[in-house]
């Protein structure tokens, strides 16, 4: 199984938006998450805000990856509760072929032979991706190895900002971790769904805001 190539230009899907999405557990709320997509310098910032509540405790997480604009490819990622430094990084040092991956005061740094996703560019990587039934990414944890489902219809109302009686999307199966992604079939390839176990169990997010698309900046219409 090799690893699939992305089948459409990043940057042609992802221009800059915002989007936000309900959290439930078992049918009953448990927070909202904001994702945020700029173009920075050149490169694909992505920040998302988690605030878990409800029937979960009222936690905040906050995850930032930065990416390589054409390929989604991670440069870095970090992840804390926004208050002070984060509680988890990686930095891929392309230059100096490091991978440093920090952990609280740990810091551990290790050759980078391959590409690597993080959580976010992960989701996103999938968004370009049309035929292909099968994928794998390389994570710091490991080999992340995707399997598309049957196709299936996700109800318009709410999700897409819409009133569409229902919206076609694909399906994503991701191992490990069982989690799947619902991704629009429009031009778009709006994020529509994602359900994740968890400890407390099944999580499912829901798009709850249309996304909001801006001109992309300057320097992305020069290199056009």
């Amino acid at each position: 199984m090799g690893e699939a190539k992305t089948s459409r230009s990043a940057a042609s899907i992802l221009v800059p938006e915002q989007f936000s999405m309900t959290l439930s557990l078992g049918g009953r709320w448990a927070g909202e998450q904001s994702w945020s997509l700029q173009v920075e310098r050149g490169v694909l910032t992505t920040r998302v805000q988690t605030d878990f509540g409800g029937v979960l405790p009222e936690i905040r997480r906050m995850q930032q990856s930065r990416m390589n604009l054409e390929s989604l490819e991670s440069l870095s990622y970090q992840e804390g509760d926004g208050r002070g430094r984060a509680s988890f990084e990686t930095v891929f040092d392309r230059e100096r072929g490091l991978l440093t991956l920090r952990q609280g005061r740990d810091e551990t740094v290790a050759p980078l032979t391959t590409e690597h996703h993080d959580p976010l560019s992960l989701v996103l990587w999938l968004r370009t991706l049309e035929g292909e039934q099968r994928a794998t990414a390389q994570l710091t944890g490991g080999r992340a190895l995707i399997q598309r489902l049957p196709d299936t219809d996700l109800p318009g109302p709410g999700l897409a900002g819409t009133d569409s009686e229902g919206e076609a999307c694909a399906t994503y199966f991701l191992r490990p971790g069982n989690a799947y992604v619902y991704i629009a079939q429009t031009p778009a390839r709006t994020l529509l769904r994602m359900i994740q176990p968890t400890d407390f169990g099944l999580i499912e997010a829901n798009l709850t805001r249309s996304v909001v698309r801006r001109t992309p900046d300057r320097s992305r219409r020069r290199r056009a």
